[in-house]
């Protein structure tokens, strides 16, 4: 079987994507951005639904969502994570911790910046001791935005 493609449209935000394994866990989701030159065909299905009014500020933790997560410090990050409240936010240093790593802030910042589960793994969350912290290519703004979203303002 091959993996399933959900596309969806956020107004104001873009495109989506979620994908998923054979097993229908999703394995990749790229959050939505402005496409040129690219389909925009969109699925009608439940999770499309969710993820479009999500963006529009509908409280959706994605619990019941099924991740394929990695093994070991990764997925410990990713675990705990999930716990994390909307609307709260913990340094890369506490979610270290909540991983049972205290003192690898580094490595919880490299599994943030290499994840692709967002927003089912909440990492705009995550944020330096000292303000908001980066986010990739997408940019503090957009951050910021999945924050403001949460009545989170930095």
């Amino acid at each position: 079987m091959k993996p399933t493609l959900v596309q969806y449209v956020a107004p104001g935000w873009g495109v989506g994507e979620v994908w998923f394994d054979e097993e229908d866990c999703v394995f990749y989701s790229e959050l939505p951005r402005p496409r040129r030159g690219r389909s925009q065909a969109v699925a009608s299905d439940a999770l499309a639904r969710r993820l479009t009014a999500f963006f529009a500020g509908v409280a959706d933790d994605f619990a019941d969502v099924p991740l394929r997560l990695d093994e070991g410090f990764y997925g410990d990050c990713a675990r705990a994570l999930r716990a994390v409240p909307r609307g709260e936010v913990v340094t890369y240093g506490e979610l270290a911790a909540l991983a049972g790593r205290p003192g690898a802030a580094r490595a919880a910042g490299t599994f943030c910046a290499r994840c692709h589960l967002a927003p089912f793994l909440p990492v705009h969350r995550v944020v330096a001791a000292n303000g908001i912290g980066s986010w990739g290519d997408s940019g503090t703004d957009y951050k910021r935005r999945l924050l403001e979203l949460e009545d989170v303002h930095l």
